[in-house]
């Protein structure tokens, strides 16, 4: 599944997978440089220096969640009912009503 968040300031509107980031298995930190994320960049490039594969095959496993996060944190919110009902299923956001 993918949800869409918006950017509440500018509109912008970004894509972001959930669950498992094979990319981020196969192909290390370079997805979340791809992103534009340079703190998940940051941390894969570091933990790959020291653990390659074992390190990457444990960061994939919550490294859309980290992500969809820190766009939550720089004002993006949910986009559809969809996203918003994921977001509170995983804990990323707290049902107000």
């Amino acid at each position: 599944m993918k949800v869409t968040l918006k950017n509440i300031d500018t509109g912008v509107i970004k894509t972001s997978p959930t669950g498992y980031s094979w990319t981020t298995l196969f192909f290390g930190f370079f997805p979340a440089m791809f992103r534009g994320d340079l703190k998940g960049a940051l941390i894969g490039f570091i933990g790959g220096c020291f653990g390659a594969w074992i390190f990457f095959a444990i960061f994939a496993a919550f490294y859309n969640k980290l992500y969809i996060k820190d766009l939550m944190e720089k004002r993006f919110t949910y986009a559809n009912e969809e996203t918003r009902q994921y977001l509170i299923e995983n804990g990323i956001i707290h049902d107000n009503a």
